[in-house]
Protein backbone atom coordinates (compact mmCIF):
# COMPACT_ATOMS: atom_id res chain seq x y z
CA UNK A 1 0.00 0.00 0.00
CA UNK A 2 1.50 3.30 -1.05
CA UNK A 3 1.66 6.20 1.36
CA UNK A 4 -0.54 9.20 0.44
CA UNK A 5 1.40 12.09 -1.00
CA UNK A 6 1.70 14.83 1.64
CA UNK A 7 -0.20 17.99 0.83
CA UNK A 8 2.09 20.90 -0.04
CA UNK A 9 2.10 23.66 2.53
CA UNK A 10 3.24 26.45 0.21
CA UNK A 11 2.75 27.61 -3.35
CA UNK A 12 6.24 27.60 -4.88
CA UNK A 13 7.22 30.06 -7.54
CA UNK A 14 6.54 28.64 -10.97
CA UNK A 15 9.23 27.38 -13.31
CA UNK A 16 8.96 27.70 -17.07
CA UNK A 17 8.06 24.07 -17.70
CA UNK A 18 5.32 24.11 -15.06
CA UNK A 19 3.21 26.91 -16.51
CA UNK A 20 0.38 26.26 -18.92
CA UNK A 21 -2.34 28.77 -18.19
CA UNK A 22 -1.97 31.81 -15.91
CA UNK A 23 -4.58 33.85 -14.10
CA UNK A 24 -3.16 37.38 -14.01
CA UNK A 25 -4.47 39.91 -11.49
CA UNK A 26 -4.92 42.79 -13.90
CA UNK A 27 -5.37 46.53 -13.35
CA UNK A 28 -5.01 47.70 -16.95
CA UNK A 29 -2.06 49.94 -16.13
CA UNK A 30 1.44 49.82 -17.58
CA UNK A 31 2.81 47.18 -15.19
CA UNK A 32 0.12 44.56 -15.61
CA UNK A 33 -0.28 45.25 -19.34
CA UNK A 34 3.42 44.58 -19.84
CA UNK A 35 3.06 41.49 -17.65
CA UNK A 36 0.28 40.15 -19.86
CA UNK A 37 2.54 40.12 -22.91
CA UNK A 38 5.70 39.22 -20.96
CA UNK A 39 4.08 36.11 -19.48
CA UNK A 40 3.10 34.93 -22.95
CA UNK A 41 6.63 35.48 -24.28
CA UNK A 42 8.54 34.21 -21.24
CA UNK A 43 6.42 31.17 -20.39
CA UNK A 44 4.50 30.53 -23.61
CA UNK A 45 1.42 30.63 -21.40
CA UNK A 46 -2.23 31.24 -22.06
CA UNK A 47 -3.47 34.18 -19.98
CA UNK A 48 -6.77 34.81 -18.24
CA UNK A 49 -6.99 38.25 -16.62
CA UNK A 50 -8.96 39.00 -13.48
CA UNK A 51 -9.90 42.50 -12.36
CA UNK A 52 -11.78 42.96 -9.08
CA UNK A 53 -13.95 46.01 -8.41
CA UNK A 54 -13.77 46.86 -4.70
CA UNK A 55 -15.12 50.36 -5.20
CA UNK A 56 -12.12 52.06 -6.80
CA UNK A 57 -13.34 55.16 -8.67
CA UNK A 58 -12.95 56.32 -12.27
CA UNK A 59 -12.27 52.95 -13.88
CA UNK A 60 -13.53 52.12 -17.37
CA UNK A 61 -14.04 48.39 -17.03
CA UNK A 62 -15.04 47.83 -20.67
CA UNK A 63 -11.89 49.52 -21.94
CA UNK A 64 -9.83 47.41 -19.52
CA UNK A 65 -11.40 44.19 -20.78
CA UNK A 66 -10.91 45.22 -24.41
CA UNK A 67 -7.26 46.06 -23.83
CA UNK A 68 -6.59 42.70 -22.16
CA UNK A 69 -8.13 40.81 -25.05
CA UNK A 70 -6.28 42.92 -27.62
CA UNK A 71 -3.04 41.94 -25.86
CA UNK A 72 -3.81 38.26 -26.26
CA UNK A 73 -5.75 37.32 -23.12
CA UNK A 74 -7.75 34.13 -23.57
CA UNK A 75 -10.42 35.68 -21.37
CA UNK A 76 -10.77 38.90 -19.36
CA UNK A 77 -12.89 38.73 -16.21
CA UNK A 78 -14.20 41.67 -14.18
CA UNK A 79 -15.82 40.89 -10.84
CA UNK A 80 -17.85 43.40 -8.84
CA UNK A 81 -17.12 42.49 -5.23
CA UNK A 82 -18.03 45.71 -3.40
CA UNK A 83 -20.82 44.11 -1.36
CA UNK A 84 -18.67 41.14 -0.39
CA UNK A 85 -15.75 43.41 0.49
CA UNK A 86 -17.94 45.64 2.67
CA UNK A 87 -19.62 42.70 4.42
CA UNK A 88 -16.75 40.27 4.88
CA UNK A 89 -13.76 42.58 5.26
CA UNK A 90 -14.74 46.15 6.18
CA UNK A 91 -17.50 45.30 8.65
CA UNK A 92 -15.31 42.97 10.77
CA UNK A 93 -12.65 45.71 10.72
CA UNK A 94 -15.19 48.24 12.06
CA UNK A 95 -16.26 45.88 14.83
CA UNK A 96 -12.57 45.39 15.69
CA UNK A 97 -11.80 49.15 15.50
CA UNK A 98 -8.96 47.96 13.29
CA UNK A 99 -6.11 50.43 12.79
CA UNK A 100 -2.47 49.48 12.19
CA UNK A 101 0.39 51.62 13.48
CA UNK A 102 -1.88 54.20 15.04
CA UNK A 103 -3.42 55.51 11.83
CA UNK A 104 -3.86 53.04 8.94
CA UNK A 105 -7.39 51.56 8.70
CA UNK A 106 -6.09 48.66 6.59
CA UNK A 107 -8.11 49.24 3.42
CA UNK A 108 -5.52 47.74 1.04
CA UNK A 109 -4.68 45.01 3.55
CA UNK A 110 -8.39 44.18 3.79
CA UNK A 111 -8.82 44.02 0.02
CA UNK A 112 -5.90 41.77 -0.91
CA UNK A 113 -7.11 38.54 0.76
CA UNK A 114 -10.47 38.88 -0.99
CA UNK A 115 -8.79 39.50 -4.36
CA UNK A 116 -6.54 36.48 -3.81
CA UNK A 117 -9.49 34.30 -2.76
CA UNK A 118 -11.35 35.25 -5.94
CA UNK A 119 -8.17 34.59 -7.94
CA UNK A 120 -8.00 31.05 -6.53
CA UNK A 121 -11.68 30.41 -7.29
CA UNK A 122 -11.45 31.66 -10.86
CA UNK A 123 -8.08 30.03 -11.50
CA UNK A 124 -9.72 26.69 -10.71
CA UNK A 125 -12.78 27.52 -12.83
CA UNK A 126 -10.63 28.70 -15.77
CA UNK A 127 -8.26 25.75 -15.71
CA UNK A 128 -5.26 27.83 -14.64
CA UNK A 129 -2.27 26.26 -12.92
CA UNK A 130 -0.63 29.55 -11.93
CA UNK A 131 -1.58 32.92 -10.44
CA UNK A 132 0.46 36.02 -11.37
CA UNK A 133 0.40 39.36 -9.59
CA UNK A 134 2.06 42.74 -9.94
CA UNK A 135 3.42 43.16 -6.42
CA UNK A 136 7.03 44.13 -5.79
CA UNK A 137 9.51 42.35 -3.55
CA UNK A 138 9.57 45.31 -1.15
CA UNK A 139 5.87 45.48 -0.36
CA UNK A 140 3.30 43.84 1.90
CA UNK A 141 0.90 42.88 -0.87
CA UNK A 142 3.07 40.02 -2.14
CA UNK A 143 2.76 38.46 1.32
CA UNK A 144 -1.00 39.01 1.52
CA UNK A 145 -1.73 37.56 -1.91
CA UNK A 146 0.70 34.65 -1.88
CA UNK A 147 -0.18 33.65 1.70
CA UNK A 148 -3.84 33.47 0.71
CA UNK A 149 -3.16 31.51 -2.48
CA UNK A 150 -0.89 29.08 -0.64
CA UNK A 151 -3.50 28.56 2.07
CA UNK A 152 -6.52 28.08 -0.17
CA UNK A 153 -4.88 26.04 -2.95
CA UNK A 154 -1.33 24.80 -2.34
CA UNK A 155 -1.26 23.23 -5.81
CA UNK A 156 -1.36 26.60 -7.57
CA UNK A 157 1.95 28.09 -8.69
CA UNK A 158 2.75 31.78 -8.33
CA UNK A 159 4.59 34.19 -10.62
CA UNK A 160 5.60 37.68 -9.50
CA UNK A 161 7.10 39.24 -12.66
CA UNK A 162 8.33 42.41 -10.91
CA UNK A 163 10.55 40.25 -8.71
CA UNK A 164 11.87 38.46 -11.76
CA UNK A 165 12.23 40.74 -14.76
CA UNK A 166 14.55 43.50 -13.46
CA UNK A 167 12.79 46.26 -15.43
CA UNK A 168 12.35 49.84 -14.25
CA UNK A 169 9.65 52.11 -15.61
CA UNK A 170 11.67 53.26 -18.62
CA UNK A 171 12.44 49.65 -19.54
CA UNK A 172 8.75 48.80 -19.19
CA UNK A 173 7.82 51.64 -21.53
CA UNK A 174 10.40 50.46 -24.07
CA UNK A 175 9.10 46.90 -23.76
CA UNK A 176 5.54 48.13 -24.27
CA UNK A 177 6.42 50.04 -27.41
CA UNK A 178 8.44 47.16 -28.79
CA UNK A 179 5.54 44.74 -28.28
CA UNK A 180 2.67 46.98 -29.35
CA UNK A 181 1.26 47.66 -25.90
CA UNK A 182 -0.57 51.02 -25.65
CA UNK A 183 1.12 53.32 -23.14
CA UNK A 184 -1.44 55.56 -21.49
CA UNK A 185 -0.36 59.18 -21.34
CA UNK A 186 2.93 58.71 -23.16
CA UNK A 187 6.11 58.38 -21.15
CA UNK A 188 5.49 60.56 -18.12
CA UNK A 189 6.12 58.94 -14.77
CA UNK A 190 3.18 59.02 -12.35
CA UNK A 191 4.11 61.06 -9.29
CA UNK A 192 2.88 58.45 -6.81
CA UNK A 193 1.87 54.82 -6.48
CA UNK A 194 -1.88 54.80 -5.79
CA UNK A 195 -4.27 52.20 -4.43
CA UNK A 196 -7.92 52.77 -3.54
CA UNK A 197 -11.20 51.07 -2.74
CA UNK A 198 -14.40 51.73 -0.77
CA UNK A 199 -12.54 52.14 2.52
CA UNK A 200 -9.77 54.54 1.47
CA UNK A 201 -6.91 55.60 -0.76
CA UNK A 202 -3.13 55.40 -0.37
CA UNK A 203 -0.28 57.29 -2.00
CA UNK A 204 3.38 56.39 -1.71
CA UNK A 205 6.66 56.86 -3.55
CA UNK A 206 7.97 59.93 -5.37
CA UNK A 207 8.22 63.10 -3.32
CA UNK A 208 6.48 61.39 -0.40
CA UNK A 209 9.72 59.53 0.33
CA UNK A 210 11.36 62.80 1.41
CA UNK A 211 10.60 62.62 5.12
CA UNK A 212 11.75 66.18 5.74
CA UNK A 213 9.09 67.66 3.47
CA UNK A 214 5.34 67.96 4.09
CA UNK A 215 3.11 66.28 1.50
CA UNK A 216 2.53 68.22 -1.68
CA UNK A 217 -0.96 69.39 -2.55
CA UNK A 218 -1.12 67.11 -5.60
CA UNK A 219 -1.16 64.05 -3.33
CA UNK A 220 -4.70 64.63 -2.15
CA UNK A 221 -7.17 63.56 -4.80
CA UNK A 222 -9.93 62.32 -2.51
CA UNK A 223 -10.03 64.46 0.64
CA UNK A 224 -10.30 68.26 0.55
CA UNK A 225 -7.33 69.95 2.20
CA UNK A 226 -8.56 70.94 5.69
CA UNK A 227 -7.76 74.62 5.11
CA UNK A 228 -10.02 74.56 2.04
CA UNK A 229 -12.88 72.72 3.75
CA UNK A 230 -16.17 74.52 4.55
CA UNK A 231 -16.05 77.14 7.29
CA UNK A 232 -19.25 75.76 8.82
CA UNK A 233 -19.12 72.55 10.83
CA UNK A 234 -21.51 69.71 9.99
CA UNK A 235 -23.04 67.20 12.38
CA UNK A 236 -23.65 63.66 11.13
CA UNK A 237 -25.40 61.02 13.21
CA UNK A 238 -24.35 57.40 12.67
CA UNK A 239 -26.74 54.65 13.73
CA UNK A 240 -25.39 51.23 14.73
CA UNK A 241 -26.99 47.85 15.33
CA UNK A 242 -24.77 45.24 17.01
CA UNK A 243 -21.70 47.15 15.85
CA UNK A 244 -22.84 47.43 12.22
CA UNK A 245 -23.36 50.97 10.89
CA UNK A 246 -26.92 51.04 9.49
CA UNK A 247 -27.93 54.69 9.10
CA UNK A 248 -26.73 58.25 8.56
CA UNK A 249 -28.83 61.08 9.97
CA UNK A 250 -31.72 58.69 10.48
CA UNK A 251 -31.75 57.35 6.91
CA UNK A 252 -31.30 53.61 6.78
CA UNK A 253 -28.72 52.55 4.16
CA UNK A 254 -27.07 49.43 2.84
CA UNK A 255 -23.50 49.04 3.96
CA UNK A 256 -21.85 49.95 0.63
CA UNK A 257 -24.00 53.07 0.21
CA UNK A 258 -23.37 54.08 3.81
CA UNK A 259 -19.60 53.77 3.33
CA UNK A 260 -19.79 55.87 0.17
CA UNK A 261 -21.96 58.55 1.82
CA UNK A 262 -19.68 58.72 4.85
CA UNK A 263 -16.66 59.04 2.54
CA UNK A 264 -18.31 61.94 0.68
CA UNK A 265 -19.11 63.78 3.92
CA UNK A 266 -15.64 63.25 5.36
CA UNK A 267 -13.88 64.19 2.12
CA UNK A 268 -15.84 67.45 1.89
CA UNK A 269 -14.74 68.47 5.39
CA UNK A 270 -11.07 67.49 5.05
CA UNK A 271 -11.46 64.48 7.34
CA UNK A 272 -9.28 61.39 7.16
CA UNK A 273 -5.78 62.47 6.07
CA UNK A 274 -3.09 60.26 7.64
CA UNK A 275 0.65 60.89 7.19
CA UNK A 276 2.37 57.87 8.73
CA UNK A 277 5.73 56.16 9.11
CA UNK A 278 4.92 52.49 8.82
CA UNK A 279 6.67 49.22 9.61
CA UNK A 280 6.16 46.82 6.72
CA UNK A 281 6.10 43.07 7.12
CA UNK A 282 9.30 42.76 5.06
CA UNK A 283 11.25 44.88 7.56
CA UNK A 284 11.25 48.26 5.85
CA UNK A 285 10.12 51.54 7.33
CA UNK A 286 8.17 53.58 4.78
CA UNK A 287 6.11 56.73 4.65
CA UNK A 288 2.53 56.38 3.47
CA UNK A 289 -0.16 58.99 2.97
CA UNK A 290 -3.71 57.80 3.41
CA UNK A 291 -7.07 59.41 2.66
CA UNK A 292 -9.66 57.56 4.72
CA UNK A 293 -12.72 59.80 5.16
CA UNK A 294 -15.28 57.04 5.81
CA UNK A 295 -13.05 55.30 8.35
CA UNK A 296 -12.29 58.62 10.06
CA UNK A 297 -16.00 59.01 10.82
CA UNK A 298 -17.17 55.47 11.43
CA UNK A 299 -14.33 54.12 13.56
CA UNK A 300 -14.42 56.91 16.20
CA UNK A 301 -18.23 56.73 16.25
CA UNK A 302 -18.15 52.98 16.78
CA UNK A 303 -15.52 53.18 19.50
CA UNK A 304 -17.49 55.91 21.28
CA UNK A 305 -20.62 53.75 21.33
CA UNK A 306 -18.59 50.84 22.69
CA UNK A 307 -17.35 53.07 25.51
CA UNK A 308 -20.95 53.86 26.39
CA UNK A 309 -22.36 50.33 26.47
CA UNK A 310 -19.37 48.23 27.62
CA UNK A 311 -17.73 48.03 31.02
CA UNK A 312 -14.31 49.52 31.64
CA UNK A 313 -12.87 45.99 31.74
CA UNK A 314 -14.41 45.05 28.39
CA UNK A 315 -13.13 48.22 26.76
CA UNK A 316 -9.60 47.89 28.11
CA UNK A 317 -9.30 44.21 27.22
CA UNK A 318 -10.72 44.66 23.72
CA UNK A 319 -8.04 47.24 22.87
CA UNK A 320 -5.29 44.60 23.10
CA UNK A 321 -7.26 42.22 20.87
CA UNK A 322 -7.91 44.99 18.34
CA UNK A 323 -4.18 45.56 17.94
CA UNK A 324 -3.63 41.84 17.33
CA UNK A 325 -6.51 41.69 14.82
CA UNK A 326 -5.05 44.65 12.92
CA UNK A 327 -1.57 43.10 12.89
CA UNK A 328 -2.82 39.79 11.52
CA UNK A 329 -4.72 41.56 8.76
CA UNK A 330 -1.83 43.87 7.91
CA UNK A 331 0.60 40.95 7.78
CA UNK A 332 -1.46 38.93 5.31
CA UNK A 333 -2.55 36.34 7.88
CA UNK A 334 -6.25 36.67 7.07
CA UNK A 335 -6.73 32.89 7.24
CA UNK A 336 -4.79 32.46 10.49
CA UNK A 337 -7.16 30.63 12.90
CA UNK A 338 -6.47 33.21 15.58
CA UNK A 339 -8.17 35.89 13.47
CA UNK A 340 -11.29 33.71 13.38
CA UNK A 341 -11.08 33.34 17.14
CA UNK A 342 -10.77 37.10 17.53
CA UNK A 343 -13.73 37.63 15.20
CA UNK A 344 -15.85 35.48 17.49
CA UNK A 345 -14.89 37.71 20.41
CA UNK A 346 -15.57 40.88 18.40
CA UNK A 347 -19.06 39.61 17.54
CA UNK A 348 -19.75 38.94 21.20
CA UNK A 349 -18.35 42.30 22.29
CA UNK A 350 -20.58 44.08 19.75
CA UNK A 351 -23.81 42.37 20.77
CA UNK A 352 -25.10 45.45 22.59
CA UNK A 353 -23.29 48.07 20.50
CA UNK A 354 -26.57 49.55 19.30
CA UNK A 355 -27.43 53.23 19.30
CA UNK A 356 -26.45 56.52 17.69
CA UNK A 357 -23.35 58.70 17.81
CA UNK A 358 -23.25 62.24 16.44
CA UNK A 359 -19.91 63.29 14.96
CA UNK A 360 -18.89 66.90 14.33
CA UNK A 361 -17.00 67.38 11.06
CA UNK A 362 -14.91 70.51 10.79
CA UNK A 363 -11.76 71.28 8.80
CA UNK A 364 -10.04 67.94 9.18
CA UNK A 365 -11.48 66.79 12.49
CA UNK A 366 -14.21 64.24 13.20
CA UNK A 367 -15.22 64.47 16.85
CA UNK A 368 -18.00 62.53 18.60
CA UNK A 369 -20.19 65.09 20.38
CA UNK A 370 -23.36 63.19 21.30
CA UNK A 371 -24.28 59.58 21.90
CA UNK A 372 -27.27 57.47 22.93
CA UNK A 373 -28.08 53.79 23.37
CA UNK A 374 -30.79 51.70 25.01
CA UNK A 375 -27.93 49.70 26.54
CA UNK A 376 -25.92 52.64 27.90
CA UNK A 377 -24.09 52.02 31.17
CA UNK A 378 -24.73 55.65 32.07
CA UNK A 379 -27.21 56.92 34.62
CA UNK A 380 -27.52 60.67 34.75
CA UNK A 381 -29.02 60.51 38.24
CA UNK A 382 -25.95 58.64 39.45
CA UNK A 383 -23.42 60.72 37.51
CA UNK A 384 -24.70 64.18 38.40
CA UNK A 385 -23.14 66.19 41.22
CA UNK A 386 -26.54 67.71 41.91
CA UNK A 387 -28.11 64.60 43.45
CA UNK A 388 -27.20 61.96 45.99
CA UNK A 389 -28.55 58.60 47.03
CA UNK A 390 -29.92 55.82 44.87
CA UNK A 391 -27.49 53.03 44.01
CA UNK A 392 -24.49 55.23 44.78
CA UNK A 393 -23.82 55.83 48.45
CA UNK A 394 -21.36 58.66 49.02
CA UNK A 395 -21.05 57.48 52.61
CA UNK A 396 -19.29 54.36 51.30
CA UNK A 397 -16.50 56.38 49.69
CA UNK A 398 -14.15 56.66 52.71
CA UNK A 399 -14.05 52.88 53.15
CA UNK A 400 -13.58 52.37 49.44
CA UNK A 401 -10.68 54.83 49.36
CA UNK A 402 -9.04 53.17 52.36
CA UNK A 403 -9.14 49.71 50.81
CA UNK A 404 -8.44 50.79 47.23
CA UNK A 405 -5.25 52.61 48.23
CA UNK A 406 -4.13 50.11 50.88
CA UNK A 407 -1.26 48.46 48.96
CA UNK A 408 -0.03 51.75 47.54
CA UNK A 409 0.08 53.32 50.99
CA UNK A 410 1.85 50.30 52.49
CA UNK A 411 4.41 50.29 49.65
CA UNK A 412 5.11 53.98 50.16
CA UNK A 413 5.63 53.42 53.87
CA UNK A 414 8.02 50.49 53.32
CA UNK A 415 10.09 52.39 50.74
CA UNK A 416 10.32 55.47 52.94
CA UNK A 417 11.53 53.31 55.87
CA UNK A 418 14.11 51.57 53.62
CA UNK A 419 15.38 54.93 52.35
CA UNK A 420 15.76 56.19 55.92
CA UNK A 421 17.71 53.09 56.94
CA UNK A 422 20.03 53.47 53.93
CA UNK A 423 20.63 57.10 54.78
CA UNK A 424 21.36 56.23 58.43
CA UNK A 425 23.76 53.45 57.41
CA UNK A 426 25.58 55.82 55.08
CA UNK A 427 26.24 58.26 57.90
CA UNK A 428 28.01 55.55 59.92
Amino acid sequence: MTEPRPEPIASPEAHTDQVGRVLLLYSGGLDTSVMLRWLQNRYGAEIVTLTVNLGQPDEDWEVMVGKARDLGALDALVLVAREEFARDQVLPAIKANAVYGGGYPLFTALGRPLIAKLAVEHARHSGCDTVAHGCTGKGNDQVRIEATVATLDPELRVIAPVREWQMGREEEISYAREHGIPVKGGTETPPYSIDDNLWGRSSEGGAIEDLEEPPRDDVFQLVTRPEDAPDEAQLVTVGFERGRPVSLDGERLGLVELLERAAELGARHGVGIVDQIEDRVVGLKVRDLYEVPAAAILLPAHRELERLVSTVHQNEFKRALEDKWAYLCYSGLWHEPLRGDLDAYMESANELVTGEVTVRLYKGSATPVARSSPYALYDRALATFGESGGEFSQAASPGFIELFTLQSRLAHRVRRRAAAEDAHGGEE
